[in-house]
Protein backbone atom coordinates (compact mmCIF):
# COMPACT_ATOMS: atom_id res chain seq x y z
CA UNK A 1 0.00 0.00 0.00
CA UNK A 2 1.41 3.82 -0.70
CA UNK A 3 1.84 5.81 1.69
CA UNK A 4 -1.41 7.50 2.79
CA UNK A 5 -3.51 4.99 0.68
CA UNK A 6 -6.45 3.35 2.65
CA UNK A 7 -8.73 0.48 1.97
CA UNK A 8 -12.10 0.42 1.44
CA UNK A 9 -13.05 -0.11 5.27
CA UNK A 10 -11.02 2.66 6.75
CA UNK A 11 -12.69 5.07 3.62
CA UNK A 12 -16.04 4.24 4.48
CA UNK A 13 -15.34 5.22 8.11
CA UNK A 14 -13.81 8.31 7.54
CA UNK A 15 -16.31 9.46 5.12
CA UNK A 16 -19.56 7.91 6.65
CA UNK A 17 -20.50 6.26 2.87
CA UNK A 18 -20.64 2.54 3.25
CA UNK A 19 -18.15 0.26 1.10
CA UNK A 20 -21.03 -0.88 -0.77
CA UNK A 21 -22.44 2.45 -1.58
CA UNK A 22 -18.43 3.68 -2.86
CA UNK A 23 -18.13 0.42 -5.00
CA UNK A 24 -21.24 1.70 -6.31
CA UNK A 25 -19.96 5.10 -6.92
CA UNK A 26 -17.49 4.01 -8.46
CA UNK A 27 -19.71 1.61 -10.73
CA UNK A 28 -21.57 4.59 -11.71
CA UNK A 29 -18.20 7.06 -12.25
CA UNK A 30 -19.29 9.17 -9.54
CA UNK A 31 -15.80 7.86 -8.09
CA UNK A 32 -13.13 7.39 -10.08
CA UNK A 33 -11.77 3.55 -10.37
CA UNK A 34 -9.55 2.72 -7.04
CA UNK A 35 -5.98 2.08 -7.49
CA UNK A 36 -5.77 -1.74 -6.21
CA UNK A 37 -2.89 -3.52 -4.18
CA UNK A 38 -0.81 -6.68 -5.68
CA UNK A 39 -3.66 -8.53 -4.39
CA UNK A 40 -6.41 -6.76 -5.80
CA UNK A 41 -7.52 -4.84 -2.91
CA UNK A 42 -8.80 -1.31 -3.54
CA UNK A 43 -7.05 1.68 -2.13
CA UNK A 44 -8.19 5.11 -1.60
CA UNK A 45 -6.47 8.53 -0.83
CA UNK A 46 -7.09 12.18 0.43
CA UNK A 47 -8.75 13.40 -3.31
CA UNK A 48 -10.78 10.29 -2.95
CA UNK A 49 -12.27 10.84 0.53
CA UNK A 50 -12.61 14.03 -0.30
CA UNK A 51 -15.27 13.04 -3.49
CA UNK A 52 -16.76 10.47 -1.14
CA UNK A 53 -17.10 13.71 1.30
CA UNK A 54 -18.80 15.64 -1.55
CA UNK A 55 -21.53 13.06 -3.17
CA UNK A 56 -22.52 12.01 0.44
CA UNK A 57 -23.58 15.49 0.95
CA UNK A 58 -25.28 15.87 -2.42
CA UNK A 59 -27.01 12.65 -2.10
CA UNK A 60 -27.72 14.40 2.13
CA UNK A 61 -29.54 17.14 0.19
CA UNK A 62 -31.25 14.85 -2.47
CA UNK A 63 -29.57 14.96 -5.79
CA UNK A 64 -29.80 12.95 -8.10
CA UNK A 65 -26.52 10.46 -9.25
CA UNK A 66 -26.70 12.57 -12.74
CA UNK A 67 -26.76 15.63 -10.99
CA UNK A 68 -24.07 15.00 -8.58
CA UNK A 69 -22.15 13.93 -12.25
CA UNK A 70 -22.70 17.21 -13.18
CA UNK A 71 -21.73 18.82 -9.54
CA UNK A 72 -18.17 17.08 -9.74
CA UNK A 73 -17.99 18.06 -13.17
CA UNK A 74 -18.29 21.53 -12.16
CA UNK A 75 -16.06 21.09 -9.02
CA UNK A 76 -13.50 20.00 -10.62
CA UNK A 77 -13.34 22.79 -13.31
CA UNK A 78 -11.74 25.33 -11.43
CA UNK A 79 -12.37 27.87 -14.72
CA UNK A 80 -16.10 27.05 -14.37
CA UNK A 81 -18.54 29.86 -13.76
CA UNK A 82 -21.03 29.27 -11.03
CA UNK A 83 -23.75 30.23 -13.39
CA UNK A 84 -24.20 26.44 -14.37
CA UNK A 85 -23.82 25.23 -10.11
CA UNK A 86 -26.44 27.81 -9.38
CA UNK A 87 -28.80 26.47 -12.21
CA UNK A 88 -28.40 22.75 -10.86
CA UNK A 89 -29.01 23.21 -7.31
CA UNK A 90 -32.42 25.51 -8.20
CA UNK A 91 -33.35 22.92 -10.03
CA UNK A 92 -33.14 20.48 -6.92
CA UNK A 93 -35.14 23.48 -4.83
CA UNK A 94 -37.89 23.39 -6.95
CA UNK A 95 -37.78 19.43 -7.21
CA UNK A 96 -37.91 19.57 -3.40
CA UNK A 97 -40.50 21.78 -2.98
CA UNK A 98 -42.64 20.01 -5.71
CA UNK A 99 -42.20 16.44 -3.50
CA UNK A 100 -42.74 18.40 -0.29
CA UNK A 101 -46.10 19.50 -1.64
CA UNK A 102 -46.73 15.88 -2.76
CA UNK A 103 -46.00 15.03 0.47
CA UNK A 104 -48.06 17.41 2.20
CA UNK A 105 -51.55 16.19 -0.39
CA UNK A 106 -50.78 12.71 1.15
CA UNK A 107 -50.56 13.60 4.40
CA UNK A 108 -53.78 15.55 4.28
CA UNK A 109 -55.34 12.88 2.45
CA UNK A 110 -54.35 10.77 5.31
CA UNK A 111 -55.67 12.92 8.11
CA UNK A 112 -58.61 12.81 6.34
CA UNK A 113 -59.17 9.13 5.85
CA UNK A 114 -57.81 8.52 9.49
CA UNK A 115 -60.52 10.88 10.60
CA UNK A 116 -63.34 9.37 8.43
CA UNK A 117 -62.57 5.87 10.16
CA UNK A 118 -64.83 5.11 13.09
CA UNK A 119 -61.60 2.69 14.30
CA UNK A 120 -64.16 0.84 15.77
CA UNK A 121 -64.78 -3.07 16.20
CA UNK A 122 -66.89 -2.83 12.86
CA UNK A 123 -65.05 -4.11 9.63
CA UNK A 124 -66.05 -1.28 7.47
CA UNK A 125 -63.17 1.03 7.01
CA UNK A 126 -62.58 4.47 4.44
CA UNK A 127 -58.69 4.24 4.72
CA UNK A 128 -59.19 0.15 3.06
CA UNK A 129 -61.55 1.32 0.70
CA UNK A 130 -59.58 3.99 -0.35
CA UNK A 131 -56.41 2.19 -0.89
CA UNK A 132 -58.38 -1.17 -2.75
CA UNK A 133 -59.59 2.17 -5.37
CA UNK A 134 -58.15 1.21 -8.80
CA UNK A 135 -58.43 4.51 -10.04
CA UNK A 136 -56.16 7.83 -9.22
CA UNK A 137 -53.95 7.45 -6.42
CA UNK A 138 -55.60 9.54 -3.43
CA UNK A 139 -53.04 11.82 -2.75
CA UNK A 140 -53.73 13.34 -6.20
CA UNK A 141 -57.44 13.15 -6.01
CA UNK A 142 -59.81 16.10 -5.07
CA UNK A 143 -60.67 16.24 -1.79
CA UNK A 144 -64.42 16.06 -3.26
CA UNK A 145 -63.85 12.84 -5.01
CA UNK A 146 -62.40 11.45 -2.10
CA UNK A 147 -65.85 11.68 -0.08
CA UNK A 148 -67.47 10.09 -3.14
CA UNK A 149 -65.43 7.60 -2.74
CA UNK A 150 -65.88 6.68 0.77
CA UNK A 151 -69.77 6.67 -0.06
CA UNK A 152 -72.67 7.87 2.06
CA UNK A 153 -71.05 6.96 5.32
CA UNK A 154 -68.50 9.38 4.93
CA UNK A 155 -70.71 12.08 4.59
CA UNK A 156 -72.71 11.19 7.50
CA UNK A 157 -69.47 11.47 9.52
CA UNK A 158 -68.52 14.54 7.97
CA UNK A 159 -71.79 16.00 8.63
CA UNK A 160 -71.61 14.61 12.38
CA UNK A 161 -68.25 16.28 12.27
CA UNK A 162 -70.04 19.54 11.24
CA UNK A 163 -67.14 19.70 8.79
Amino acid sequence: MSAGAITIGEAARRTGVSAKMIRWYEATGLLPPATRSEAGYRHYDDSDLHTLRFVRRARDLGFSVEAIADLLALWRDRARPSAGVKAIAEEQIADLRRRIAELEGMARTLEHLAESCCGDERPDCPILDDLATEDTPPATRPRSSLLAALGPRSMHLRDKRGR
